[in-house]
């Protein structure tokens, strides 16, 4: 099963919903084609809902490392919310819950960026 996103605005923020796996794959580039247009669009505050993702491989961490870097260069912030127990571990493990911001809910999530 491939990535697939879905995406809306929320006041000033920008929520990516994903659904499936998060692996390399071509769906894992065309969805990090998106990402990348939203931020050279101006995106700088950026929501990655996780609630629907059943796996994330190393290629789907160096897609949100590589959000978090871009988003910081231009001022502005990425936030996980909807992790999965097995995702937080696999973001414990890897130490990435200490460069990414996770909340519960999107909703803390969104309240954190207009903070």
């Amino acid at each position: 099963m491939s990535v697939t996103a879905s995406i809306e605005q929320n006041d000033g923020c920008t929520v990516v919903a994903f659904t499936g796996r998060i692996t390399l794959g071509t769906s894992l580039s065309e969805v990090e084609a998106q990402i990348r247009s939203l931020i050279n669009s101006g995106a700088r505050k950026l929501v990655f809902d996780l609630a629907y993702v059943e796996l994330i491989d190393s290629a789907g961490l160096g897609m949100m490392v590589y959000t978090y870097g871009s988003l910081c260069g231009k001022g502005g912030a990425l936030r996980l919310c909807g992790v999965a127990p097995r995702i937080l571990s696999l973001l414990e493990l890897t130490k990435m819950n200490t460069l990414l911001a996770v909340d519960s809910t999107r909703e803390e999530s969104l309240a954190a960026l207009k903070a």
